[in-house]
């Protein structure tokens, strides 16, 4: 924290200089600047700030290979022969290093090796402190030098913030590449074990966990845990469709400002609850509850269940459906509605025939999305669901979904090399293709919508 406000101040300091010595300049000159005095206080922050990242860089990519030089340095040549023995000495001379109790007592040489790393770590830190500061101060120095009054420094600036866009939104495209490479390279391995025509359209899933990795062991059809997302999801957008639509409804055309100032963040609450909470919701009272209704009414009804699950998903996702087809329905032209008032149409059927008609494809955007979110939805049904792979038309028994039975086949001690793991990565391939397919949907029919309008 005292570091943040060093730099801190020192950006303020830099800042303050650049925009004086412009003003200055141009006093002196009589000249008028090309840009206005801050754009030259924001370039000459960019110089201090540029080269001292790019020492903290280096430092933060060098700093573990010296590290690991120096651990090499001190331990015997019979634990670097071995890499097993290599890697466990390392991780206990790390932990010895960062305070972390170890098993047994240290070796002598384990000891020493702490000693020369805490030392190298202080002068390290002292190196990295000077040569930030060296290089900072030397690149604000060159930057007040090319202040003049044909400075372009706003075109400077405006570059500058044009190249961290694009290494963002880089950052953001890699990343997904790269999930969807990892996955799909896995999931490509599964299937020389299980042919894809048996998972796509099996109807059982039984996976036999086994430590090794030899086909034809155990059945991974995917429909009965497609069937039981789909299952939990419809029910769930049955609840959050209407609720959220009507909710939305009443609020952008019904309510007054005052309790629309309140009861719009009151209901968008909902969506920041953690889904933990939601899961722990419907596993110890929502369950138990329609358990009892169903025994008063004559029916069965299982406390884990996708009934379950679906209601307290709906809940979940009721924010999600109202807010985005809030913003929709106000999106609609004042003069739409101005223009049934005067053909005599009452509110309601200003409403129903020409509201709702013209947002129509904004809703349905917001139900897509609305439906994708549940689709991924993990921590309900892992407590709500029942965890039960079978086929059934019944929505009070319990089943399973795809999220689910990822996070079974990646916990406990198994072999990631067997058909048993890799189908996780198979799952996760197929879900994203569906909640890709249902955002794409969604996203074409909100462009859409806003285009109509513009």
């Amino acid at each position: 924290m005292i570091s943040l406000a060093i730099i801190l101040i020192v950006l303020s300091f830099v800042y303050t200089w650049g925009a004086s010595a412009s003003r200055r300049i141009a006093a002196k000159t009589g000249q008028r600047l090309h840009s206005r005095p801050p754009y030259y206080g924001l370039y000459l922050v960019l110089w201090c700030a540029i080269p001292a990242v790019i020492v903290f860089i280096a430092y933060t990519l060098l700093f573990p290979q010296f590290q690991a030089a120096i651990i090499d340095s001190y331990l015997p040549q019979a634990v670097l022969n071995d890499p097993a023995e290599l890697s466990s000495q390392t991780r206990q001379i790390e932990n010895i290093l960062n305070g972390v109790s170890v098993i047994g007592t240290p070796e002598p040489y384990q000891l020493e090796a702490v000693r020369t790393l805490r030392s190298f770590e202080w002068i390290g830190r002292l190196a990295l402190l000077a040569l930030a500061a060296v290089a900072a101060f030397a690149g604000t120095l060159v930057a007040r030098r090319r202040i003049s009054p044909h400075f372009r420094a706003r075109n400077r600036i405006e570059t500058a913030i044009e190249m961290v866009l694009i290494v963002c939104s880089g950052i953001a495209i890699l990343t997904t590449v790269g999930i969807v490479l990892s996955v799909l390279g896995e999931a490509v391995r599964f299937f020389t074990y299980v042919s894809p025509v048996d998972f796509f359209f099996g109807t059982t899933w039984n996976p036999r966990f086994s430590t090794t990795g030899s086909s034809g062991q155990g059945e991974f059809g995917l429909l009965p845990l497609l069937w039981g997302t789909m299952m939990i999801t419809i029910i769930a957008m049955c609840v959050a469709v209407p609720v959220g639509l009507l909710a939305a409804v009443y609020l952008s055309e019904y309510a007054g400002p005052k309790f629309r100032f309140f009861a719009k963040p009151l209901l968008e609450i909902l969506a920041g609850i953690p889904t933990i909470v939601y899961g722990i919701f419907a596993a110890f009272t929502v369950g138990p509850f329609l358990s009892e209704f169903g025994s008063m009414v004559g029916l069965s009804i299982n406390a884990t269940s996708a009934f379950t699950a679906g209601i307290v998903m709906g809940i979940m996702i009721i924010p999600f459906v109202s807010s985005l087809s809030d913003d929709i329905i106000s999106q609609v032209p004042q003069a739409m509605r101005d223009g049934s008032y005067g053909l005599g149409a009452t509110q309601s059927e200003t409403i129903r025939k020409v509201i709702l008609p013209a947002a129509l494809p904004g809703i349905v955007g917001a139900f897509l999305l609305a439906v994708s979110r549940a689709i991924g939805e993990t921590m309900i049904v892992v407590l709500a669901a029942g965890n039960s792979p079978v086929l059934t038309a019944n929505p009070f028994d319990a089943v399973s979904t795809v999220t689910v039975t990822i996070v079974n086949q990646l916990t406990g001690d198994t072999d990631f090399a067997s058909p048993q793991s890799l189908v996780a990565f198979a799952l996760g391939l197929t879900l994203f293709v569906i909640t890709l397919c249902l955002n794409v949907v969604a996203i074409y029919i909100v462009r859409k919508y806003r285009e109509q309008y513009e």
